[in-house]
């Protein structure tokens, strides 16, 4: 008989959708069925999702396994239905509300990180996609219990961090080239391909094109990316100020001219404050872009040392300054570009096949 597996997706974006896809199309030989929610009020639907999903009669089924993304208040559901109480669960962890940066229009992030950390304690196994999300989560529940007053329990993050595991947000092997290409040296194609909101740091690539400027480098640029209906001012000065050195702008509708994008290009760049994974940056890399990037967040699990720039969180000009200072080191050591083979779909499928089936043996 089809083992079964529910697969629950609270806050469904783009980054979600595209993994639990995935999953399924790499693991064909379960049952399926997914519920999501579309990524919109983000308070809400991360502390609603139990409410939302109340009376779905999929939730009183028998299922093998459930998976449930990281906006999944895992904790609540698992005490409204006691069908999922006993049935395992592993939680997929795409980021950490401990981790994710707060901007000044934002509240406290204290009921977002309770759900995190009462969904992992709720689980049977967590897998994060980056080493780094993972040992940023474990910090980041240490310095919350720290601040508890009284009655806190012992061995959390011990029991948290023996049933943590990492397993990427795989990146297609159609994406990979086969082949390396040369880049242009003497006016490289650079792309910048992230959400355009402020913590991918679009003020910071602001500062690097205006170094790049003074040093009379000559160059394109593409800016591309998922937008929203409020975005940083920094893109409007980006545009204003270097519209005869870029190549596209905005989001690209069709994947296929993106994909194009990024066999044209020929240094991917990212100036985030938070990348839990970094899709776009290993998506750029596969198809045989150099990476240029802050020696911060999950970039050093795959980013090699000479292409990352000097971290600076609190300084951002002189962060500036040290990713133009890389940029003309890269661009006169000509280093190979080196694709991430270890985030290959085909090289983590069996990987997340194993755990599936190590989890479904405990039921």
């Amino acid at each position: 008989m089809t083992q079964r597996i529910l697969l629950l997706s609270a806050y469904d974006a783009a980054s979600h959708q595209r993994w639990r896809e995935q999953l399924v199309a790499m693991l064909p030989d379960y049952h399926w069925q997914t519920l999501a929610l579309p990524p919109r009020f983000f308070q809400w639907r991360i502390r609603g999702n139990p409410v939302s999903w109340l009376d779905q009669p999929c939730l009183e089924e028998s299922w093998d396994l459930v998976i449930a993304t990281s906006m999944v208040d895992l904790a609540t559901l698992r005490g409204l239905h006691p069908r999922i109480a006993n049935t395992p669960c592993l939680l997929y962890m795409h980021e950490n509300q401990f981790a994710f940066p707060v901007s000044d229009q934002q509240r406290s992030r204290v009921e977002p990180q309770m759900v995190n950390l009462y969904s992992a304690l709720a689980a049977d196994a967590v897998v994060f996609n980056s080493a780094w999300n993972r040992d940023s989560f474990l910090q980041g529940v240490e310095d919350f219990l720290n601040k508890m007053p009284d009655a806190v329990p012992c061995g959390v993050i011990e029991t948290l961090r023996e049933r943590s595991s990492v397993l990427p947000v795989p990146i297609e092997d159609r994406l990979f080239i086969e082949q390396p290409r040369s880049v242009n040296r003497e006016r490289p194609h650079l792309l910048w391909n992230h959400r355009w909101e402020y913590d991918k740091g679009p003020d910071r690539l602001f500062g690097l094109l205006e170094q790049l400027e003074q040093r009379k480098l000559d160059y394109r640029i593409s800016v591309v990316g998922e937008g929203f209906r409020s975005r940083p001012q920094a893109f409007d000065r980006i545009y204003q100020q270097f519209a005869r050195r870029i190549e596209h702008w905005g989001f690209l509708e069709h994947r296929q001219d993106y994909d194009r994008l990024l066999r044209s290009a020929d240094i991917v760049v990212s100036t985030a404050l938070h990348d839990f994974q970094g899709l776009a940056m290993l998506e750029a890399m596969a198809s045989g872009c150099l990476p240029l990037a802050p020696d911060r967040l999950a970039y050093r699990e795959y980013v090699p040392a000479d292409c990352r720039y000097r971290s600076l969180d609190s300084d951002p000009g002189g962060e500036a300054l040290a990713a133009a200072e890389q940029l003309a080191r890269l661009l006169k050591q000509s280093p190979e570009p080196n694709p991430p083979q270890g985030w290959r779909a085909s090289e983590l499928a069996p990987k997340y096949q194993a755990l599936v089936q190590q989890l479904m043996a405990r039921a």
